[in-house]
Formats: structure tokens, sequence, C-alpha cells
């Protein structure tokens, strides 16, 4: 469930040093923002942070940025950096529909955590492994592409993989039990919330 909107969210995440606040200016050229060559991984949807926070602190070498297109969850995910310095990070409010607009041949890995599943056949295309959002990802990937999802909804877990595959990619990772499967991972808030209620979380690493 999303959060209702917080009057002045747009105002107090703007003034975070997290927040790129006219990303289209870095398309192509966001090793200069980072000021250095680092891979550059990316979460869409980000939620709260937990996921994106989590996974800078654990890997210093690496830059993250994390997407969120509602002002009031990415105000969350800024609150809980008000004390913490992360160079590696970095967070954008932006919906992804259009994230060709703000990439450009420049992401290694795309994180996809608990994603809406747009359940209904005729909002198939909205789903984030949907064929139609895999074009998409071919403009932002550097080289290899290299996505990670993880997921409550067994029914959306069926049709990545299955959209997935019919697009190439290989399979290099599966899990139908997260949690109970010996995986690196770092949690979402969502994830905290769902493996405590002892729901299974699906998650699928594939590559091309």
């Amino acid at each position: 469930m999303r959060l209702k909107n917080i009057k002045g969210a747009k105002e107090k995440i703007s003034k975070s040093p997290y927040i790129i606040q006219i990303p289209e200016t870095y398309k192509g050229k966001y090793k200069t923002l980072f000021k250095n060559k680092k891979p550059i991984h990316l979460e869409i949807g980000m939620g709260k942070g937990d996921f994106i926070i989590g996974m800078a602190q654990k890997y210093p070498d690496i830059n993250f940025i994390g997407i969120e297109k509602f002002d009031s969850v990415i105000l969350r995910a800024t609150q809980k950096l008000e004390n913490i310095e992360l160079p590696n990070l970095k967070l954008i409010r932006f919906d992804a529909t259009e994230i060709e607009n703000i990439f450009d041949r420049e992401i290694d890995t795309i994180y996809l955590n608990f994603s809406d599943p747009w359940p209904k056949n005729r909002h198939e295309d909205r789903r984030l492994t949907s064929k139609k959002f895999l074009q998409k990802y071919d403009k932002i990937f550097k080289q290899s592409k290299h996505i990670i999802q993880k997921t409550d909804n067994r029914h959306l877990f069926e049709f990545s993989l299955k959209s997935f595959t019919n697009y190439d990619y290989k399979i290099k990772n599966l899990s139908l039990n997260l949690h109970e499967d010996n995986f690196d991972n770092v949690e979402t808030e969502y994830e905290k919330r769902f493996t405590s209620l002892g729901m299974p979380i699906y998650m699928v690493e594939v590559e091309k």
C-alpha cells in the first residue's frame, strides 16, 4: 500500500543532497556525477529505500541509483539518509515508463523488487518485466544485461520468467523461497513484512 500524500513532500525531498534534481542533464554521463567509473546499479521502484541504502552501505565499490515516482515514498528514504554519508548513492523522483530519457547505456545491473504486479491481463505492458520494459532497458544497459527480481507475487514471477526467456535472457539464479536458500540478500521493507508473515519470496537473476 502506498503512502498518502504528505504536505510539502516535494519541497522536502528537493533539499536532500541525495536527490538528482534534473536527471535528464546527466543522461549518458552519470560517471561525472559520481566522479568515478565504478559500475552503476539501478533499483526501479525503490520504495522507502531500505534495499538501496543497505546495498550502498554493503558495496562501497558500486554506485547505486534508486528511482521512485511517489514524492511521499521517496521522502521516507531521504529521511533515513539524513545522518548517513554515502557518496555512492543517488535517488531520482521519476516515472520508470520514461526511463530511457534519463539513462543511456550506462547501467550494469537493474533491481526490480516487489514491483506492482498489475494483475489484470489488459495491464500486462505495465509490468516492469514485460517486453515493453525489457526493450526500454536495452537502451540503458552499458553492455551485458543483468536483472535481479524479487517478488511475493507468484503470478508476476511466472509471467516474468516467461518474459525473460522469451526475450533471450538466461537464468543465472532462481529461488522459490529466498529466505530458505543460501543467497546473499539485502531486504526491502516489503520483504521484511512478507517474511514475518511466513510468505515465500521468489527471486530470479537473469543475464544476456
